[in-house]
């Protein structure tokens, strides 16, 4: 075939010429490669370390009693919010002991395998954390796990209960005269677990200490003394300005039966109080930092 004009008059260097600006262009480009890990002064850069992705931390599971009361379940609901907004990006979830939905077994079934901490939304030793988390964990297998103390006693509960008591109308700068007729009844639960009894009264001690005044613990059930006669051992010293600091993470059956028996403030529980919130985390990060710490093993508790 006879070639174009176009191709007959092409110089016959532009091919080699082509060849010769794309190993130029090579050329640079390397050169510019490699004085990008030169400093002015003729030491080399030190190359940028890849930093890892982040990895999830061990899921929180929040353990609550469970109530027929839908005021308490939406408190428990309030109070994970304010566990979530003090801490974002950490995995919360919610199981109930009984009454509630969704019940801790459900949880724990529903959640990925992996790590996770159980924090009891309970306040003191008894059956429920020595018998009831332990067997419902012992049905996750697929779970590395650990069960961290009750909340009480500690002093973020001290904090909260001071703050629901001056809420109801208690003077935080009273007189002489005012403290020395005053007094607090802390209304418990309530448990046959001489541990339990132990730890309330170890929260009433450090809220007479917060107060100034005594305190008396007193229980709804399955203990004694009942409050009303918490409030008559203290008119009996002439603590006649008693008021009583309702020791019950939500509102509920025993909480209300314990206020109406007041004969002046009545404090509401707990609640969602960023004090709550804080010792949830403060337990959860606790078994992170102490593994070997009074913690339940999910191996212990499958025998």
């Amino acid at each position: 075939m006879t070639a174009s004009k176009h191709q007959r008059d092409e110089p016959t260097g532009t091919a080699h010429l082509d060849s010769t600006a794309q190993l130029m262009t090579r050329i640079t480009s390397q050169l510019g490669t490699q004085l990008s890990h030169v400093r002015l002064d003729g030491s080399r850069r030190t190359p940028p370390q890849t930093r890892p992705a982040p990895s999830t931390p061990p899921a929180l599971v929040v353990v609550a009693h469970g109530s027929r009361d839908p005021r308490a379940f939406a408190t428990v609901h309030a109070l994970l919010d304010k566990v979530r907004e003090e801490r974002p990006g950490l995995p919360v979830h919610l199981g109930h002991i009984e009454l509630n939905e969704p019940l801790l077994t459900d949880t724990l079934a529903g959640l990925a395998p992996g790590r996770a901490v159980l924090a009891p939304l309970l306040l003191s030793r008894g059956y429920h954390v020595k018998q009831d988390i332990p067997a419902a964990l012992a049905t996750a297998p697929h779970l590395t796990a650990r069960v961290a103390p009750p909340l009480g006693p500690h002093p973020l509960l001290v904090e909260t209960l001071y703050a629901r008591l001056v809420e109801a109308g208690w003077d935080p700068r009273p007189d002489a005269r005012t403290r020395r007729a005053s007094g607090v009844v802390l209304a418990a639960a309530g448990s046959r677990d001489p541990d339990s009894a132990a730890d309330t009264a170890r929260t009433a001690a450090l809220l007479a200490e917060r107060l100034g005044v005594p305190v008396v613990p007193a229980y709804a059930s399955a203990a004694a003394p009942t409050v009303p006669a918490a409030l008559r051992a203290l008119a009996v010293r002439g603590r006649h300005r008693a008021a009583v600091a309702a020791y019950f993470t939500a509102p509920g059956r025993f909480a209300t039966q314990c206020a109406q028996a007041a004969p002046w403030i009545a404090a509401a529980p707990l609640g969602a109080h960023t004090a709550m919130a804080r010792l949830l985390l403060h337990r959860y990060d606790g078994i992170l930092a102490s593994p070997a710490a009074a913690a339940v093993q999910r191996q212990l508790t499958s025998a």
